[in-house]
C-alpha cells in the first residue's frame, strides 16, 4: 500500500511539474489531488525536492529499460529495413510514451534550474543517442550493410533531424503524423545515401 502511494505521488508529481514546472508546483496542492494531507505526503517523501530527485530516478531507470541507454543498447539491424523500422519503433514510443513526452517537457522546463535535470536533458536529447547509434552503426558497418565513415560523426548526423522532429510533435502534436512520416523518410534516404546494396557486398 505506502509502495502504491508513493507510485501516485511521483505520476502526480511528474504531471505536475511537466506542466507547472518545479517552482510552480505546490505540495498542498499535489496532495489534494491524492486526496492526502501534507503528513501524509511527507511520510514517504521528506521534502518536494527528495520528490523531484526520486523522479529524475525513476525517469531514468524507465528510458533505459523501454528506449535504451549506454548501459541496455539496442541491437543491431540485420538489415537496411531493420534500421528503418528501428528508427521508426523508437520514434512512435518517444512521441507517443505519455510518461516520456511528461519527462522530455520536465527536462525542457528545467535544464535551466537543475544541473541534474541540465545533465540528463543533454544526455537524453544529445549525447545518449549519438551514443546508441554510434554502436549500432558500428555494428552495420561491420555486418557489410553501411558503407566504413566515422560512426560517431554519421550518428550524431542521424539523430539530430530526428531528434528536432520528436520536440517539433512535443510543441505542435497536431504535426505528429506529419513528423513521423518526415522521420521514416529521413531514414530512408540515409540507407540509401550510406547503405550497401546486396549487389556491392
Amino acid at each position: 500500500m505506502a509502495k502504491d502511494t508513493k507510485e501516485r505521488i511521483l505520476a502526480a508529481a511528474l504531471e505536475m511539474f511537466s506542466r507547472n514546472g518545479y517552482a510552480g508546483t505546490n505540495i498542498r496542492e499535489l496532495t489534494a489531488s491524492l486526496g492526502l494531507v501534507k503528513s501524509s505526503m511527507y511520510r514517504h517523501f521528506e521534502s518536494k525536492e527528495a520528490i523531484w530527485n526520486a523522479l529524475l530516478d525513476e525517469m531514468i531507470a524507465y528510458y533505459a529499460e523501454r528506449f535504451g541507454s549506454a548501459e541496455h543498447l539496442p541491437p543491431v539491424p540485420e538489415s537496411l529495413e531493420g534500421l528503418v523500422a528501428m528508427t521508426m519503433r523508437m520514434a512512435d514510443f518517444t512521441i507517443h510514451d505519455e510518461k516520456i513526452v511528461m519527462t522530455r517537457k520536465v527536462l525542457a522546463i528545467e535544464q535551466y534550474r537543475d544541473e541534474r535535470a541540465r545533465a540528463l536533458a543533454t544526455k537524453h536529447f544529445l549525447t545518449g543517442l549519438t551514443e546508441m547509434f554510434t554502436h549500432v552503426f558500428t555494428g552495420m558497418m561491420d555486418k557489410g550493410l553501411l558503407r566504413r565513415d566515422d560512426p560517431k560523426m554519421l550518428a550524431f548526423a542521424y539523430t539530430a533531424p530526428i531528434s528536432a522532429l520528436i520536440h517539433l510533435c512535443d510543441r505542435e502534436p497536431e504535426k505528429t503524423e506529419e513528423a513521423m512520416a518526415q522521420i521514416e523518410a529521413f531514414s530512408r534516404h540515409f540507407i540509401k545515401t550510406y547503405g550497401v546494396k546486396d549487389n556491392e557486398r
